[in-house]
């Protein structure tokens, strides 16, 4: 059952990877921290979920909601395809788990964000597929590119973000064919789809930017924490 408590509790997805702390050279479940401290500052509390586990529809109702975060290629396979030269080598283990997440949260009706790989994964799941490159959405490795995007009207991103914002995009891969049910909300100036969210869901939002680099503006982590605090209500 998911909590009653005030701050909802929200799952966080993060990588699989080679990493150093303290006197250990190991692999290690990790995630930047901004993505905890936008949780917290949007009134919820952040749980982090390695890749891994029995992820189902009744194995996830201890959560309040979802996000899945940035990372690495989802593994062209998913979608049909083989992988193109700038594409990353696989993180399998990663992507069955975000996978299995993405369709209990859905059938479910667990409040979900997908935060750029997060959005692509939720387009691979609904049957959708990727550009496996695409130019200009990356300022330099490591750095953040600033990009415009026009909201749609009436969206439910709309309502969050308004008609125009300003977003940090780090990324090579973009939507192309939208999955299921998928309806594209937000462009940059260049066509790329920047924000999608699904029809007849309770919530149920993808951005292809970066909203967790701005700890000022935390609208779109609120608005999952808000939605988890409705749907605990019903």
């Amino acid at each position: 059952m998911a909590s009653n408590a005030s701050e909802p509790l929200i799952g966080l997805t993060t990588y699989l990877e080679p990493v150093r702390f303290g006197l250990w050279d190991t692999r290690g479940a990790v995630l930047h921290q901004a993505y905890v401290d936008c949780v917290r500052a949007a009134g919820g509390n952040p749980v982090l979920l390695p890749p891994g586990g029995d992820w189902r529809p009744e194995t996830v109702g201890w959560l309040d909601g979802l996000v899945i975060t940035g990372g690495a290629d989802v593994n062209p396979a998913a979608y049909g395809q083989e992988p193109g030269p700038l594409t990353d080598a696989p993180r399998q283990s990663r992507d069955d788990s975000e996978f299995s997440l993405a369709r209990a949260a859905l059938s479910s009706g667990l409040p979900l964000l997908g935060v750029c790989r997060g959005m692509q994964v939720l387009n691979v799941v609904l049957g959708g597929t990727l550009h496996q490159h695409v130019e200009g959405h990356v300022k330099s490795p490591g750095v953040f590119a600033e990009t415009e995007v026009d909201v749609v009207r009436g969206s439910a991103l709309e309502a969050v973000v308004g008609s125009r914002t300003t977003v940090q995009c780090h990324h090579h891969q973009a939507l192309d064919v939208l999955g299921e049910g998928l309806r594209a909300v937000a462009t940059a100036p260049d066509g790329i789809v920047e924000g999608v969210e699904l029809e007849g869901s309770g919530f149920a939002l993808g951005v292809q930017s970066h909203p967790e680099q701005d700890i000022e503006d935390v609208r779109l982590f609120a608005a999952l924490v808000q939605a988890a605090k409705e749907r605990a209500r019903r």
